[in-house]
């Protein structure tokens, strides 16, 4: 007879089906194994990734701006400034470079994670194959971190029914605290902890501000993991959503600049250059091109405009030091508690300054999304909102350009304006040259190789069961103690809405593509990088044949990178991957639904539709929201106040179109509904409805495509902020909300108004 192991042979499905134990038939005669947990190599740094969003090449003091960065400046001072790195020129493609390894295109992302175009390099979240440095650290031993923006996961995924493989937690992190789309309200962000939406933790008015509580959930974080697990690195991701739009921070950070940017964007652009020239940031024989089109001489603006723009600046500035203040706070927590030293830091923006505050700079930038034209005469009257929680601003163009100094072109272009970034690499331990300047060339792809060698691992074969491309970056990590070494890097292609760009040994051929034209129309230009920082000698005449091996080599790149086909829509990139989702035309929803994500609720935009909700009222009492989307900066709303009905229709901030009942809203059990008939383009006659009967009618002149504005779809309350000026947040409905049902009356969705909803949180 055989022995009892032999008949049952046992395995452990928790390590690989290996048990090196010994199991008899009761535990007397048997040998237990406990495996030795997973351990980072000997002496594994933390390590700390601190990711602006929108931040330009010279905004940072530490590369030439007049704003105060304290903290983020001691940490070039203790470490290293790089002055030749590049990431992708836009947000989600520059994340997923930056943690993965490789190049966006090939994982995935070739532009933001919203707008899937239904090819392999446009599926709007990283692929398996390419893994992420939280999944192979957490794999190792480390604890994985990641606090704020994600933008690494399709907004048709980002509601509560998931799926949740491409959130935080289904990519190798362990806590997650942040919001999941491009940008939010500083001051009432769309909140998420785990996978979960969630409420913030106290009111706007009660100083409550995004970057704060988000350093505060990094601090605690790390308190807790250190608290029981001393010794044990951590990884921790913290991507702010500053300095992206809007620009909100507290009045007494913003009046710092009082005056400041009075003499206008001109002469601020002058002193930064000069600036960057004495701290050896830039060659001192870089020139200083001519100003972008569309930005105008600060002279030529009429006072009025100089007034509200030199305002909108100094809100931004508010806005950086604010962010930078509570990175010292992050940063003097990491020294009390033991862990700075030991912790490899590494900072970066995600691409350059953003232009989408337009000629003029918006109180709204929500108005920019539904292609609303600002001028400056239009909101002078809000200058004083502005930075608060009553607006949503975002600069002009003309303090873009300043941001990118000495560069040109914005966020989106792969000029040197949109890809050329600050980088700062604070590691004791490995960098003695402190305080010094690096100028090998790099790029976003490179970070975590140098991680991965720093630490002393592999980039893994395989990954959760899958296998895995090999990574495309180069490792910097030379450069820290090899000054003058010559950069690793060969060669980086670059493409964006069509734009293209190649670099290699120190040449840089680039073009910028108008959309809707053909792309053999689009004009390469030729500059010698190496020579030449802000790029403003076009080589392209002179030689001819370098510009032609370029742009043949790029082509050679984009096929090696999933780079093709060419995309350079926008608002339509996504039609084929909408018109394969069913959106129904009739929606059901139970009571008191907080903050469906925009395209999880019914799109209202530009089409009929119909609210029909079932309450019972116990008194005349009884009031507070059926339905809302969107909030203070533009949306609808439908709730009984004073004993009436009442639909409120946010036009964007500027105007409200109320209809209230004549009669009142009786007691008991009611069916309320309110009836929008598009009778043209973005516009309509509303009419609301008490058991059968019509009780009040009006037009609205104007509406948006995007029906709502910045916040969510609630269903018996308003979250985030208030749709109504004659309500707080969130009053919810105090009587009994049986059902909400809202039809639409075209069957086909309206795919215009779907993209721009989801284009809007870029």
């Amino acid at each position: 007879m055989n022995n009892f192991q032999e008949d049952f042979p046992m395995t452990d499905p928790q390590h690989n089906g290996t048990f090196r134990g010994h199991t008899g038939r009761t535990w007397q005669d048997s040998e237990p194994w406990w495996p030795e947990p997973v351990r980072p190599p000997t002496g594994s740094p933390n390590v700390l990734f601190i990711v602006l969003d929108d931040t330009g090449f010279a905004h940072l003091g530490c590369y030439g701006s007049d704003i105060s960065t304290p903290n983020i400046d001691s940490l070039a001072a203790e470490g290293l400034r790089y002055n030749n790195f590049h990431t992708t020129a836009i947000c989600s493609p520059t994340r997923a470079c930056l943690l993965s390894g490789r190049n966006h295109h090939a994982t995935g992302v070739s532009f933001v994670t919203e707008v899937p175009n239904g090819f392999p390099n446009s599926r709007g979240k990283v692929s398996k194959q390419t893994g992420l440095l939280s999944e192979i650290l957490k794999e190792n031993g480390y604890n994985t971190i990641a606090v704020g923006k994600w933008h690494l996961v399709p907004s048709d995924e980002q509601s509560s029914s998931g799926p949740f493989d491409n959130w935080p937690l289904g990519r190798g992190f362990e806590h997650y605290y942040g919001f999941l789309g491009g940008e939010t309200n500083q001051w009432n962000p769309d909140l998420v902890a785990y996978n979960q939406r969630i409420e913030q933790p106290r009111r706007a008015e009660e100083g409550y501000h995004l970057t704060e509580d988000l350093t505060d959930k990094a601090i605690d974080f790390v308190r807790n993991q250190q608290a029981t697990a001393q010794g044990k690195p951590f990884f921790l991701y913290l991507a702010y959503g500053a300095t992206h739009a809007p620009h909100q921070a507290p009045r007494e950070f913003i009046d710092k600049y009082k005056g400041k940017y009075d003499k206008g964007w001109d002469q601020v652009r002058e002193e930064w250059f000069a600036r960057q020239k004495e701290q050896g940031i830039i060659p001192p024989e870089t020139q200083l091109p001519p100003h972008n089109p569309g930005v105008k001489a600060w002279q030529e603006l009429s006072p009025d405009e100089q007034r509200l723009f030199a305002r909108m600046q100094e809100v931004f500035a508010g806005y950086l030091e604010h962010t930078d203040y509570h990175i010292g706070r992050l940063l003097d927590f990491l020294k009390e508690i033991g862990q700075f030293e030991n912790t490899l830091i590494v900072f970066l923006s995600d691409n350059g300054a953003s232009p989408e505050g337009g000629p003029d700079g918006t109180d709204n930038e929500w108005k920019f999304f539904n292609g609303v034209e600002v001028k400056a005469r239009d909101i002078q009257h809000r200058i004083d909102d502005l930075g608060t929680p009553r607006a949503y601003n975002h600069y002009p163009q003309g303090w873009a350009q300043a941001g990118n100094t000495p560069l040109k072109w914005y966020k989106r272009w792969v000029h040197a304006g949109g890809v050329k970034d600050p980088l700062i690499i604070h590691y004791p331990a490995h960098i003695k040259d402190k305080g010094s300047i690096r100028q090998q060339y790099h790029h976003v792809t490179d970070i975590t190789p140098t991680v991965l060698e720093l630490i002393g691992l592999q980039p893994p074969a395989s990954l959760n069961g899958v296998t895995q491309e090999p990574l495309h970056g180069t490792s910097l990590a030379y450069t820290f103690d090899q000054p003058a070494a010559p950069t690793r890097k060969q060669v980086q292609y670059y493409e964006m809405l069509g734009n293209r760009g190649i670099w290699q040994a120190g040449w840089k051929a680039v073009c910028y593509h108008q959309p809707d034209t053909p792309y053999e129309e689009d004009e390469w230009e030729l500059y010698h990088v190496e020579e030449d920082f802000s790029e403003s000698r076009d080589l392209a005449t002179v030689h001819p044949e370098k510009l032609r091996q370029l742009i043949e080599l790029w082509w050679v790149e984009a096929g090696r990178y999933n780079v093709l086909p060419l995309d350079d829509r926008l608002l339509t990139r996504g039609r084929a991957h909408l018109a394969r989702r069913k959106f129904p035309t009739t929606y059901v929803f139970p009571p008191y639904i907080a903050r469906l994500t925009a395209t999880a609720g019914p799109i209202l935009g530009n089409r009929s539709y119909t609210i029909t909700a079932e309450i019972e009222r116990a008194d005349s009492r009884t009031e507070g929201v059926l339905v809302a989307q969107g909030g203070r900066f533009g949306g609808l709303a439908l709730f009984i106040q004073n004993n009436q009905l009442v639909f409120d229709y946010n036009y964007l901030g500027d105007k409200h179109y109320i209809i209230t009942s004549v009669a009142e809203v009786p007691g008991g059990a009611s069916t309320l509904r309110f009836e929008f008939i598009r009778t043209g383009e973005l516009q309509g006659q509303g009419r609301l409805v008490i058991n059968g009967q019509v009780v009040g009618e009006g037009l609205i002149e104007r509406t948006t495509l995007l029906a709502g504005g910045p916040g969510a779809f609630d269903v018996g309350q308003n979250t985030l902020t208030p749709v109504s000026e004659t309500y707080e947040t969130p009053f919810r409905f105090s009587g009994k909300l049986k059902y909400v049902t809202i039809t639409l009356e075209n069957a086909e969705p309206d795919l215009a108004a779907i993209l721009a909803t989801e284009l809007a949180t870029e």
